[in-house]
């Protein structure tokens, strides 16, 4: 095989099949039980910082075996694998990945140490006034909100826990006179950094300075490609014309951009336009979100999309990512199916495992793709990512607002280890599990959130799945009055069914 001078992510599964031979994992398990040690390893193989003693250089000479015999196999070169671990974010996600098959071995899905990322819902304060909120933001701060020092120690746990990347979201985390501080601070512990905003107040100087503290990625929001559209959902004029500027600012400052859509029938015959738009606008990524009934989403809860709606929109996403210019996305953890069958079928060569990775893998390569996504595992509540609220509450997503501890009370690992919630997220063979039988059930696993949405039920089925659309019909019938029955989570109305959360 000749020689490749990039280490290709799509690899990764048989490649640390290989790796991970008894040896390396004792070794792992005795001499690198801290995260930490690992990403220190890598970082002294990679040459990216010098080893304090014999005792590292050891350490780093072992790991960077075990690396190249495992690389070997696919014609990676040493010098490929060295450049892959010079990012302080990619040593943060390996060294996770590692430390976890050792500690749990390969599973189905990958049962983690650490989250790879963190969504931290910075503050409640924002400056507009969106249908969809999940968050419920106000105009001001929360009287509970972290202090900067408290902040602070919410990145430190993170770091030792082993996290990769933090998003920041809210709220609106511009609004916060915390956040640059904060975000520099966590640039210097390694972390790749995204920011979740409506873009609305992103000048050319704002965009400098998240360049400055080391933000690479700039999530801006857009569910119209005109201002009628788009302002209307905000609920604040001239929310449209801003975000654009913002879009604009960010693509000068150098940032990579993405531009996210909420799917709804408020806008769904609009999407086409905003991919045509955020194609204009050079947008590195669009992701389409999925609806989900929660937060101030309850009231708008009938313009939630059908399972075949939402299953034609991923089709027609994935065959506009085809075209190549641009990374499109959907958060609906089907997406994964959508990509991997056109895959087998011929249809296409990229392959999203999660809304916040892709895949493009040639043929003889389809086996590797397949055991990634699984690996993976679609839905990522609990399991790959998590969420922190402005409190340091801790949720297994921004979308389930299900509180599972506190980081300054709890303790972040803690709770990553040891949530009931969590460990049940992560068991796709339960009996109890809606997804089960479904020979997808590892590769998508259905939304949570709207499972939890919907019925209350963490494990129950996602209604917005074609695979599960005798779920949508019964949700139809309970709100056309068709029946009286109250479950205990939906209840009758006129012509929408409500989830009563249970408080």
């Amino acid at each position: 095989m000749e020689k490749k001078e990039e280490f290709d992510e799509g690899e990764i599964i048989d490649y640390l099949n290989k790796v991970m031979d008894h040896r390396f994992t004792r070794f792992i398990m005795k001499e690198m039980t801290e995260v930490k040690k690992l990403e220190r390893s890598f970082a002294v193989y990679a040459e990216v910082e010098k080893p304090k003693g014999v005792k590292e250089r050891l350490h780093a000479k072992i790991v960077g075996e075990a690396l190249e015999k495992g690389a070997e196999k696919f014609g990676a070169s040493p010098e490929a694998i060295k450049n892959f671990l010079k990012d302080s974010y990619m040593r943060k996600a390996f060294a996770v990945i590692i430390r976890s098959i050792a500690e749990y071995g390969i599973t189905k899905p990958q049962r983690l140490i650490a989250p790879f990322m963190v969504v931290w819902n910075f503050t409640k304060q924002c400056n507009l006034k969106c249908k969809h909120c999940y968050a419920n933001a106000t105009p001001y701060p929360a009287p509970d909100e972290l202090t900067l020092e408290q902040k602070y120690q919410v990145v430190d746990q993170l770091d030792e826990a082993g996290v990769a990347a933090i998003s920041f979201s809210g709220g609106e985390p511009l609004t916060n006179k915390d956040f640059l501080k904060v975000a520099r601070y966590a640039n210097s512990k390694g972390f790749y950094l995204t920011i979740a905003t409506n873009g609305t107040l992103i000048s050319e100087k704002v965009a400098q300075k998240l360049k400055e503290v080391g933000i690479r990625y700039v999530e801006i929001s857009l569910d119209g490609p005109n201002a009628e559209i788009h302002d209307e959902f905000r609920g604040v004029k001239g929310a449209f014309d801003a975000a654009i500027r913002g879009i604009k600012n960010v693509k000068a400052a150098g940032l990579e951009v993405g531009i996210a859509t909420t799917a709804t029938h408020e806008n769904l015959d609009s999407i086409p336009e905003i991919v045509k738009l955020a194609r204009e606008l050079k947008a590195d990524r669009m992701i389409v979100f999925n609806f989900i009934p929660t937060g101030r989403g309850k009231d708008i809860i009938n313009e939630d999309l059908t399972p075949e709606e939402r299953e034609e929109l991923m089709k027609y996403l994935y065959k506009e990512w085809q075209k190549g210019d641009m990374q499109i996305f959907s958060t609906c953890p089907a997406y994964s199916r959508i990509s991997l069958t056109a895959m087998y079928e011929g249809s296409g060569d990229k392959v999203s495992p999660t809304h916040f990775a892709e895949m493009e893998l040639p043929a003889e390569f389809g086996g590797a793709a397949k055991a990634l996504t699984e690996f993976i595992g679609g839905c990522g509540a609990g399991r790959i990512y998590c969420s922190i609220e402005h409190n340091g509450d801790i949720q297994p997503c921004v979308f389930l607002p299900i509180k599972v501890g506190n980081v300054l009370k709890d303790g972040f690992v803690n709770v990553w280890k040891n949530s009931p919630v969590f460990n049940e997220l992560r068991d796709r063979d339960a009996k109890d599990y809606a997804c089960s039988s479904c020979p997808f059930k590892y590769v998508c696993g259905g939304c949570r959130a709207r499972a939890y949405a919907y019925y209350g039920d963490i494990k129950a089925p996602d209604p917005g799945c074609i695979l599960m659309k005798d779920e949508w019909e019964k949700l139809k019938m309970h709100a056309h009055g068709d029946s009286n029955e109250n479950n205990g989570h939906l209840e009758t109305s006129k012509h929408r069914v409500e989830f009563v959360l249970s408080k």
